[in-house]
């Protein structure tokens, strides 16, 4: 059973490699985009100045359903890709774009969406259905305050 369980583990680790960039692995960009520390109080502010809904969310729990992400995905202005392309700047672009020098697979480049809230939304309760034939191979977050909670914590990160 263990054995069945590290050949299981070993694919799907390798399968994330398949849109990693020449750029570097992720535990070095995680590394290299550690957040800054803000307050709370600043985290309320940013997360307040958002439109609705995501104005409601909670910066905290954002952050903690985030870390879920952390394996593939930083945040962070300037940081190198992971096995996901680095998302700072991607709430307003288009799927398969935002991220200059990742190798997007070819149905997120096709799929002609814009990441706004809704179109994050609806990705990250189950990727491979809004975007079939997708890498990501997550297999999404069910709450809907969760996502919303996420998706203001990627704005709020977007824009430091």
């Amino acid at each position: 059973m263990r054995i069945l369980f590290a050949a299981v583990l070993t694919l799907a680790l390798s399968a994330c490699g398949q849109g990693q960039s020449d750029k570097g692995d992720a535990p070095a960009a995680a590394k290299a985009a550690a957040p800054q520390d803000y307050s709370a109080e600043d985290n309320a502010a940013a997360v307040a100045a958002l439109a609705a809904p995501l104005n409601a969310a909670d910066y905290e729990n954002g952050r903690r359903v985030f870390a879920q992400c952390r394996s593939c995905h930083v945040i962070a202005a300037g940081a190198r890709h992971g096995v996901g392309p680095n998302l700072h700047g991607v709430i307003g672009a288009e799927t398969g774009a935002h991220a200059e020098g990742f190798a997007y697979s070819p149905a997120m480049r096709d799929a002609g969406l814009t990441w706004d809230a809704a179109t994050l939304d609806r990705y990250l309760e189950r990727p491979m259905a809004l975007i079939p034939g997708t890498r990501m191979s997550f297999i999404g977050v069910r709450n809907p305050d969760d996502r919303r909670d996420v998706i203001a914590y990627i704005a709020v990160e977007s824009q430091r």
